[in-house]
């Protein structure tokens, strides 16, 4: 049997035009339609000799003996490794995309949560897919400087600044009012000795760092109670922000009750999406990266409630971290398209990002 690699030019064709036709219709593709929608010049017979071929080495599949055929798992993989082209986005769509960030950008005032939110929703509906921002991971950003801002006589707020611009706040009771003078000397200590460390490392080692500072007001003492909370990364739910859930329901794909059922509670579930998100980034996963978008197809997911679904993500910079956005929706699904949106508009977040902070 022929492996991927070893695909004649005529099958390639073939099977390029079988996909690209399955994705923009959702029904199966035959060989008498393509003998008169295409250019290839080719017989009926000719057509339907090749898609058997195809069909024998696990490319195309036929839901029963009198349709047509729609591409597997194998086939997507091998028409978005080897056949598709992704050219860039036009000078209108680069602009409309720049004009929707922009305006984003004033009314965020500042709020990295809002950019993230609204940037999902950007990319839901110019992917008509279930578009996500995933913020980065606080615990891997260096530790910038940290504020304590008294509340009243027996509650603080604290503000921990990263590098990346990101900013967790806590609130922590103490005993009784904390003098400014005492207060202000425990933040310059602190600051001082956790400077250059990520929140991860801080954590794990706080109570060391901080060992031999006489501290008589008794608020290190709740710092170090608290070091857990203070410097754990926020939840999962916080993180993630998802926009689209209708369009990824309305497919024709998941009209069965079952299947939506299961995407929505997929889309209920946000740590359900974050591990995947996350999943999908490690070294060892079953993946593709074309240019700098990384493309999991299909069974390639681990969780098998998704199965019938494709997830395209690429990452965004902010300082020292990094953040995901993506899209989810049913294999069939443009990938040319969809690569060439997150690509540029990981970048824009990036760009605006570092401009915010």
């Amino acid at each position: 049997m022929m492996s991927s690699r070893e695909l004649t030019e005529r099958e390639k064709e073939i099977l390029g035009l079988i996909i690209q036709n399955f994705i923009l219709t959702a029904s199966p593709v035959g060989s008498r339609y393509l003998a008169k929608h295409s250019d290839l010049g080719l017989s009926d017979a000719t057509i339907r000799n090749v898609m058997a071929d195809l069909e024998e080495r696990g490319f195309i599949a036929q839901p029963h003996t009198s349709a047509g055929r729609l591409p597997t798992d194998k086939g997507y993989r091998f028409y978005v490794d080897t056949i598709m082209m992704v050219r860039s986005l036009s000078q209108p769509e680069r602009r409309k995309i720049d004009r929707d960030i922009e305006n984003i950008v004033k009314t965020a005032k500042g709020e990295s949560s809002e950019l993230l939110r609204e940037t999902s929703r950007i990319l839901g509906k110019l992917s008509q897919q279930l578009g996500f921002v995933l913020s980065p991971k606080l615990s891997a950003g260096v530790f910038e400087k940290l504020d304590i801002v008294s509340l009243s006589s027996n509650k603080i707020m604290v503000v921990l600044s990263i590098r990346s611009g990101f900013v967790k706040t806590i609130m922590l009771e103490v005993k009784s009012l904390v003098m400014q003078e005492k207060i202000d000397e425990l933040v310059s200590n602190l600051n001082e000795r956790l400077s250059g460390l990520t929140l991860e490392q801080i954590k794990y080692t706080f109570k060391e760092r901080v060992a031999g500072f006489d501290d008589e007001t008794g608020l290190l003492r709740v710092f170090i109670d608290s070091a857990e909370r203070m410097f754990t990364d926020v939840p999962d739910m916080d993180r993630l922000h998802i926009s689209g859930t209708e369009n990824i329901i309305g497919q024709p794909e998941f009209g069965q009750p079952e299947k939506i059922r299961g995407i929505v509670e997929m889309t209920q579930n946000e740590n359900v999406i974050v591990h995947l998100v996350e999943d999908a980034h490690q070294e060892n996963y079953l993946a593709s990266i074309k240019d700098g978008v990384k493309i999991i197809i299909g069974k390639e997911n681990r969780d098998s409630k998704i199965n019938d679904c494709s997830i395209v993500t690429a990452q965004y910079e902010v300082g020292d971290v990094l953040g995901t956005i993506g899209v989810i929706g049913p294999t069939r699904m443009d990938y040319a398209k969809v690569i060439r949106v997150i690509d540029y508009i990981a970048k824009r977040l990036s760009d605006k990002l570092t401009t915010l902070h």
